[in-house]
């Protein structure tokens, strides 16, 4: 449970937080009279900075208000705002798109401080969490991935598809969070420069992988690096064994035909492996590319959509076997939960690490931020206060979250909450009856009276939504990586969650 805060006098509370935000507002910046112009990646990231700054700083936000860190695509008026700033904040722990940190590190001035906020997390206060992710998809779940440092800020490891043996087509592709596919690797016009892909240094990302026909399929892939000052340095190359559609595994071999794997480029070894998550246990297994196979059973097989964007495919309703990508949308991520914010301590931390940042780079303004980061820390202890008050009304067999985003595992472990379960479409396809069923039982079994959509994720939640509603309990909504037009402040998007959550799972006595 959490642990326990001074009790604050309830009208200096409710004074205090009903303002929201600190001495920069709820929207605007310091413009002209400004010391220093800011970038910050999230909205949330650019309110906390604009309490801390007030007028001395100009911080403006890449992603907007109703955007999706994960998968927002930077525009060039964001490069020229970057170009611009004296200071750069983001997230980090790979929270952020890739393309937003490429832009940022090609875009920023020489010199200007660019701060990934949450990798220094503990030395300010916070703490930070492993990610979890068991989605149960009935087939292998599988990614790519980098491990291992590299050199240079901005560079990326890409990895490219060089042959391919087997018996019909590959097709590795990404569907983005509009439904749309992005092509990754296509194996039917032979393989060249677009059969690539870049990751940054440590992550890992969702795809799907579709093969036209059964039978045993030899992938090559090769990997490099590459700087920003055009420099390349291999990274090794491998292949990988996939037996598709009930065919038998040569023998002797390690088979993986279920839970969480990735092929995975090594940069510190230089070589190419799988890696996989043991669903029973948690523990991480490593083997060489040549001396496991991976399974595509009949129970993968599917059909290509009707949609003209699947023509890449197939033949609509001919049959493919498809890994699923399970996460719509570009996820790319690392090791560790980046949704740090979503426990108050934490935003303490995120303040703590703005305010040494910022007297940094504007010595002068020394007082004026210690001054607004004291203010501002009393009304987040307060906040912190009260989140934890509201939930600990909601009755222990209610503490279960179901929502469209694995974006609240802070919040359940500082709060005494428990996640049962994050819900999205599996891309291109409507989920099968086995899979709804699924869903329906975790909502019976968990005995949830409610599920949380986040109001940016929204129009992805169809089955989630359907399946409440069938199930008779209530759609509720949480705020996760972004605020949206009705809030527009930390402060208020913590008071939200913690009411909703009270709300829609239930109060004590109630």
């Amino acid at each position: 449970m959490r642990r326990t805060r001074t009790a604050v006098a309830g009208a200096a509370l409710a004074a205090a937080l009903a303002a929201g935000c600190g001495p920069g507002g709820s929207g605007g910046s310091g413009g002209g009279s400004a010391e220093l112009t800011v970038s910050t990646t999230t909205a949330i990231i650019a309110d906390l900075v604009r309490n801390v700054g007030g007028d001395r700083v100009d911080v403006r936000s890449v992603v907007p208000h109703h955007g999706d860190p994960h998968s927002y695509e930077p525009s060039p008026g964001d490069a020229a705002r970057i170009a611009r700033s004296d200071l750069v904040f983001s997230n980090g722990l790979l929270l952020e798109e890739p393309g937003i940190m490429k832009m940022i590190h090609t875009n920023a001035p020489e010199g200007t401080p660019k701060v990934p906020i949450s990798e220094k997390l503990e030395q300010y206060g916070g703490s930070v969490i492993k990610l979890k992710e068991d989605l149960g998809l009935g087939v292998l779940w599988l990614g790519w991935a980098v491990e291992g440092e590299v050199p240079g800020d901005g560079t990326q490891v890409r990895t490219t598809a060089t042959a391919l043996e087997g018996p019909g087509d590959l097709h590795v592709y990404l569907t983005d969070t509009l439904g749309t596919p992005q092509g990754y690797i296509d194996s039917t016009d032979g393989f060249d420069a677009k059969d690539s892909f870049t990751l940054p240094p440590e992550a890992h990302t969702h795809v799907n992988w579709v093969f036209s026909e059964p039978g045993t399929y030899r992938l090559t892939v090769q990997g490099r690096t590459e700087a920003l000052d055009g420099t390349t340095t291999p990274v090794g190359s491998g292949t990988i064994t996939f037996v598709v559609g009930g065919t038998a595994a040569p023998v002797g071999t390690t088979v993986l035909d279920g839970g969480h794997a990735d092929v995975a480029l090594n940069a510190r070894t230089r070589s190419v492996q799988v890696r996989a998550d043991d669903p029973a246990t948690g523990k991480r297994t490593y083997h060489p590319a040549d001396s496991v196979v991976l399974s595509v059973p009949d129970r993968a097989k599917e059909t290509v959509p009707e949609e003209g964007a699947y023509r890449f495919l197939g033949k609509p309703g001919a049959d493919i076997w498809v890994l699923p990508q399970a996460v719509i949308g570009k996820h790319v991520h690392g090791e560790m939960d980046p949704h740090a914010w979503e426990d108050v301590a934490n935003a303490e931390a995120y303040v703590r690490r703005i305010e040494a940042e910022l007297i940094k780079a504007d010595p002068k303004g020394r007082a004026t931020y210690e001054r607004n980061a004291a203010r501002y820390l009393k009304q987040l202890a307060q906040l912190d206060d009260h989140v934890a008050r509201t939930l600990a009304g909601v009755p222990a067999a209610h503490r279960k979250l179901i929502t469209t985003h694995d974006a609240f595992g802070y919040l359940a472990h500082a709060y005494g909450m428990e996640v049962a379960g994050f819900v999205v479409p599996v891309p291109s396809r409507e989920p099968s009856a086995a899979e709804v069923e699924r869903l329906r039982d975790t909502i019976r079994e968990q005995k949830v009276p409610a599920v949380f959509l986040e109001p940016n994720l929204a129009a992805r939640a169809d089955v989630l939504r359907r399946v409440a509603e069938d199930e008779g309990v209530g759609i509720c909504t949480i705020y996760g990586d972004s605020f949206d037009d009705t809030v527009h402040d930390y402060v208020s998007m913590m008071r939200h969650n913690a009411k909703e959550l009270a709300r829609c799972l239930g109060q004590e006595g109630s």
